[in-house]
């Protein structure tokens, strides 16, 4: 039976003085702002959007050098963490040093969560490199290509016209490709028409264009889109725009799977393939069995062996085996996707590395919210008609 209080009770509990609160210290409200920023923010760039800058001109003219991105986790779904002792905000090193920001004493299998769209064809993507072996796969250098081939597409490339399937697959509108630009000498007229028509030259400070040496007349090698080569043709100080391409074939050592593990291998010509005339070449799917042969061996050897985490698998005279064993057939586990760049022969791409795996996806660059000319004077900094345009 509960007891009641007296109501002289009561007013003495009423009046008791209360416990005082202890007000927070100006550097513990700061130290909890600042633990909840870091804390929001890494989830955010961990599972919504994250923001990428260009450095390289390998997508030029469809992504400039100096555009900076919002890129999509939500489109093909965020991937759980493979390496969880890093350093939040951070990827390979610490800001501004060459220290590592990470340990990779942990490593955990990566999931990715459910997204609103598959990876396609045509899909401007940010994935981890697969050829790096000095970092963790979720932390591998970043890098934005244009997906042109899916799990179970057959790509062709023929004269420097990607195939898929057999269709011959649109070309991005604003694609680079590399011309030789014959003048009788150089002039200013040249200078001023490089600098309205956006030809840059990224090895040289000024990013100007120059004379190739040991030519007998100046000749300029230069990176441009189509319309860009036929507004040269059209002027009176140009003698002739020729493009460069490949002898159809003529092997290029570099290319994939000539060259089946790169970095690590040694190019060795197993067929006739270049970057202007590449494949029939099928790319893997999950579920896929294929069987192992010599002639197809340099094609999967570097799933096989690094990207599907098979235990006991090493290459033996030109023979996958695991435990010993010869391998003579496999079946994928995931799938894996061909990139290029939009700037065909100034990217390092999936003709010379091969395939994307799937787990190596970050996701999809969707919008430029600044672009920073890094070769335009102060007032000309900004190039103002790029922001905030979404991205194709």
């Amino acid at each position: 039976m509960a007891v009641q209080q007296s109501w002289e009770q009561r007013m003495k509990a009423a009046s008791a003085p209360k416990p005082i609160e202890r007000k927070k210290s100006f550097f513990r409200e700061w130290g909890d702002a600042i633990l909840f920023a870091v804390v929001a923010a890494t989830l955010i760039r961990w599972a919504t959007f994250e923001a990428y800058t260009i450095p390289t001109p390998s997508m030029e003219d469809s992504l400039l050098v100096g555009d900076y991105l919002f890129v999509s986790k939500l489109h093909y779904g965020p991937r759980t963490p493979q390496t969880p002792l890093q350093i939040p905000l951070t990827h390979q090193t610490l800001w501004g040093t060459g220290l590592k920001s990470y340990s990779d004493a942990i490593q955990l299998p990566s999931y990715r969560l459910p997204g609103f769209s598959e990876v396609k064809s045509g899909d401007v993507v940010v994935f981890n490199v697969p050829f790096e072996s000095q970092h963790p796969a979720d932390l591998r250098t970043n890098y934005i290509k244009r997906c042109v081939a899916v799990a179970g597409d057959v790509l062709e490339i023929k004269d420097t016209q990607v195939f898929i399937n057999g269709k011959p697959m649109a070309n991005p509108p604003q694609s680079q490709n590399r011309y030789f630009l014959q003048v009788p000498q150089p002039n200013d007229d040249l200078k001023k028409a490089f600098q309205q028509q956006g030809v840059t030259n990224f090895n040289r400070p000024d990013g100007q264009p120059e004379p190739l040496y040991g030519m007998q007349e100046p000749t300029f090698m230069i990176d441009a889109t189509p319309a860009t080569a036929d507004f040269f043709r059209k002027q009176p100080y140009v003698k002739a725009v020729v493009q460069d391409k490949a002898t159809p074939g003529q092997a290029e050592p570099d290319v994939f799977p000539n060259n089946p593990d790169y970095p690590q291998s040694t190019p060795q010509p197993i067929n006739n393939w270049n970057k202007d005339n590449y494949g029939p070449l099928q790319l893997p799917k999950k579920g896929q069995t294929v069987q192992l042969t010599p002639q197809n061996t340099p094609i999967y050897q570097k799933i096989i062996m690094r990207y599907e985490h098979n235990e006991g698998v090493t290459m033996v005279n030109g023979v996958l085996t695991q435990n010993g064993q010869p391998l003579k057939s496999y079946t994928f586990k995931q799938n894996y996707y061909f990139m290029m760049g939009d700037n065909r022969h100034d990217s390092l791409d999936s003709r010379y590395w091969g395939f994307v795996p799937e787990d190596h996806i970050v996701g999809k660059a969707v919008l430029i919210w600044m672009s920073v000319d890094p070769y335009a004077d102060f007032f000309h900094k900004v190039r103002w008609s790029r922001l905030f345009n979404t991205i194709h």
